[in-house]
């Protein structure tokens, strides 16, 4: 028996040949299997349907459009992306080098002191309050300052009263014992 060609279209395939016997069997209904071919189509429309192969389609010629440019200008891209961004080898003469190395030190703690400066910078608007609020304190400052000189001035005199006070009737009672020791 000669080898058959599986893809000649006069012989039907082995699916073809299992289906036509069902069908004539009476097991799979005509009614059945057009349901089920409908639900096939059904589960499977967003992929064969053509409005969806065509947007897909597109889809992908479209991207064959933009790498096929990616492609033509490989070579100016490749040279874009080995050139630096911003000039990082600057052509610097040898005598100017040290001077570079203190310019970098003075950039970089500039840059980690760029948030306070700028916080600084931000806060002068608020200075006249600052001051308004400074004066005010130092007045109070000065009322207190004052009312603690007479405090400490009303606590010396309270002192001397109460140390004359005291001489005094020491006074008074070494006199009383020199009259006793008289009589």
């Amino acid at each position: 028996m000669a080898a058959s060609n599986p893809w000649d279209p006069i012989q039907p395939s082995a699916a073809g040949q299992m289906l036509a016997r069902c069908l004539s069997s009476g097991v799979v209904s005509q009614l059945n299997l057009e349901i089920e071919i409908l639900q096939m189509e059904k589960d499977t429309a967003d992929i064969t349907h053509p409005f969806y192969l065509t947007q897909k389609c597109q889809a992908l010629q479209a991207m064959n459009r933009h790498l096929e440019t990616v492609l033509k200008d490989k070579r100016a891209l490749r040279q874009r992306l080995v050139k630096p961004l911003c000039q990082e080898s600057l052509p610097i003469e040898a005598v100017f080098h040290r001077y570079a190395v203190e310019l970098l030190a003075l950039a970089v703690s500039f840059i980690e002191k760029l948030e306070s400066h700028l916080a600084t910078v931000r806060s002068i608007p608020d200075i006249p309050l600052a001051i308004k609020n400074m004066d005010s304190a130092l007045a109070k400052m000065d009322l207190f300052v004052a009312e603690t000189e007479d405090l400490a001035n009303q606590i010396l005199e309270w002192r001397e009263k109460r140390k004359g006070i005291l001489d005094n009737s020491q006074l008074t009672a070494g006199s009383d014992s020199w009259f006793r020791s008289i009589q």
